[in-house]
C-alpha cells in the first residue's frame, strides 16, 4: 500500500490547536465503493459542535495498526448497519461492496477504507480509550489547507470516529 495523500497527522479543530491527531479525508464524490459507503454512513452522525459529528462505534469505527514505521487506519462498519443503510438504495453500491473483506478480529465488521503513512506518531490513549480518528468529508480532491478552508466555509464537516 502506498502512502495515502488522504491521511495526515495534524492539529485539528475538534482536538484543539495544541493536540495532534489522525485526520482522514473522505471524498463524497469518489467512485470508490468503500469511500462512498463511509460517506453514506456519516449521515448517522450526531452533531456536537457546529460542523462536527460524532458516530456511534457500532455504526462506524476506526482501528489503528502499526507495522514498523507505518501507521495504518482502517474505517470499519457493522454488516447489520451496512444492510440497513443499503436496503432502500437503487444504485449498485450494494453489489460493489460485496467483495469487501470481513475483519479477521470481528466477523461482523467490514473494512471500508484503509489508509497508511510513514510516521513515528503513536495515537495516545486516555484512561484506556484510544484517541478518536477524525474524518473530513468534502467533494473533490483537496490539500490539507483546502480541507480546513472548506470546513471554515461550511463546505466540509468533521466526523469523530471512536477507535477500537
Amino acid at each position: 500500500m502506498d502512502d495515502s495523500p488522504s491521511i495526515w497527522i495534524t492539529a485539528v479543530p475538534p482536538f484543539g490547536p495544541e493536540e495532534t491527531g489522525v485526520l482522514l479525508s473522505v471524498d463524497v464524490a469518489s467512485e470508490d465503493p468503500g469511500e462512498r459507503m463511509v460517506s453514506v454512513l456519516l449521515n448517522r452522525g450526531h452533531e456536537g459542535e457546529e460542523g462536527v459529528f460524532y458516530l456511534l462505534p457500532f455504526d462506524l469505527s476506526a482501528r489503528y495498526e502499526r507495522s514498523g514505521d507505518r501507521l495504518s487506519v482502517s474505517v470499519r462498519a457493522s454488516r447489520q448497519v451496512l444492510a440497513a443503510d443499503l436496503a432502500d438504495r437503487t444504485d449498485t453500491l450494494h453489489e460493489q461492496l460485496a467483495g469487501l473483506a470481513t475483519d479477521p478480529a470481528d466477523d461482523d465488521r467490514v473494512t471500508l477504507l484503509r489508509r497508511a503513512l510513514v510516521t513515528d506518531f503513536v495515537p495516545p490513549e486516555r484512561d484506556g480509550v484510544k484517541q478518536p480518528v477524525l474524518l473530513v468529508d468534502h467533494a473533490g480532491p483537496a490539500t490539507l489547507a483546502e480541507l480546513f478552508a472548506r470546513f471554515h466555509e461550511g463546505e466540509a464537516g468533521f466526523a469523530v470516529l471512536y477507535a477500537d
